[in-house]
Protein backbone atom coordinates (compact mmCIF):
# COMPACT_ATOMS: atom_id res chain seq x y z
CA UNK A 1 0.00 0.00 0.00
CA UNK A 2 0.93 3.71 -0.35
CA UNK A 3 2.66 5.60 2.75
CA UNK A 4 1.01 8.79 3.34
CA UNK A 5 -2.36 8.09 2.22
CA UNK A 6 -4.30 7.15 5.71
CA UNK A 7 -5.31 9.33 7.96
CA UNK A 8 -3.20 9.11 11.27
CA UNK A 9 -5.96 10.73 13.87
CA UNK A 10 -8.31 7.04 14.60
CA UNK A 11 -9.71 7.08 17.58
CA UNK A 12 -12.80 5.32 19.34
CA UNK A 13 -16.06 6.95 18.36
CA UNK A 14 -19.73 5.21 19.29
CA UNK A 15 -22.16 4.93 16.46
CA UNK A 16 -25.56 5.01 17.10
CA UNK A 17 -28.65 3.85 15.25
CA UNK A 18 -31.58 6.66 15.46
CA UNK A 19 -33.90 4.21 14.11
CA UNK A 20 -33.41 1.35 16.59
CA UNK A 21 -31.61 2.82 19.24
CA UNK A 22 -28.45 0.25 18.54
CA UNK A 23 -25.38 1.49 19.26
CA UNK A 24 -21.77 0.13 18.57
CA UNK A 25 -17.99 1.29 19.39
CA UNK A 26 -15.58 1.42 16.64
CA UNK A 27 -12.51 3.22 15.69
CA UNK A 28 -12.93 6.52 13.15
CA UNK A 29 -11.70 10.20 12.03
CA UNK A 30 -15.24 11.30 12.01
CA UNK A 31 -15.35 14.48 13.69
CA UNK A 32 -18.25 14.48 16.33
CA UNK A 33 -19.06 17.55 18.76
CA UNK A 34 -21.44 15.35 21.13
CA UNK A 35 -20.43 12.48 23.64
CA UNK A 36 -21.66 9.59 25.33
CA UNK A 37 -20.79 7.29 27.72
CA UNK A 38 -20.21 3.80 27.07
CA UNK A 39 -20.90 0.38 28.39
CA UNK A 40 -17.17 0.39 29.97
CA UNK A 41 -17.54 3.97 31.79
CA UNK A 42 -15.79 5.83 29.37
CA UNK A 43 -16.92 8.79 27.31
CA UNK A 44 -16.73 8.66 23.21
CA UNK A 45 -17.41 11.07 20.83
CA UNK A 46 -20.86 9.89 19.27
CA UNK A 47 -22.06 10.01 15.61
CA UNK A 48 -25.68 9.48 14.84
CA UNK A 49 -26.73 7.70 12.02
CA UNK A 50 -30.21 7.28 10.43
CA UNK A 51 -29.62 3.75 9.44
CA UNK A 52 -27.10 0.99 10.33
CA UNK A 53 -27.12 -2.92 9.68
CA UNK A 54 -29.05 -3.70 12.61
CA UNK A 55 -32.43 -1.58 10.98
CA UNK A 56 -31.54 -2.06 7.20
CA UNK A 57 -33.87 -4.41 5.16
CA UNK A 58 -31.34 -6.21 3.64
CA UNK A 59 -29.14 -7.41 6.63
CA UNK A 60 -32.50 -7.54 8.76
CA UNK A 61 -35.01 -9.59 6.12
CA UNK A 62 -37.50 -7.12 7.20
CA UNK A 63 -38.65 -4.99 5.43
CA UNK A 64 -39.16 -1.86 8.13
CA UNK A 65 -40.32 1.54 7.05
CA UNK A 66 -37.95 4.54 8.30
CA UNK A 67 -39.65 7.73 8.23
CA UNK A 68 -37.20 10.25 9.32
CA UNK A 69 -39.15 13.90 7.95
CA UNK A 70 -42.81 12.71 7.88
CA UNK A 71 -42.48 12.03 3.74
CA UNK A 72 -44.97 9.53 4.12
CA UNK A 73 -47.52 12.16 5.55
CA UNK A 74 -46.56 15.10 2.80
CA UNK A 75 -47.34 12.52 0.21
CA UNK A 76 -50.37 11.03 1.55
CA UNK A 77 -51.81 14.73 1.96
CA UNK A 78 -50.83 16.48 -1.49
CA UNK A 79 -52.24 13.48 -2.98
CA UNK A 80 -55.34 12.80 -1.03
CA UNK A 81 -57.14 15.62 -3.17
CA UNK A 82 -56.59 13.88 -6.36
Amino acid sequence: MKQGIHPENYRFVVFKDMSNGESFLCRSTAASKETITWEDGNEYPVIKLEISNTSHPFYTGKNVLVDTAGRIDKFKKRYAKK
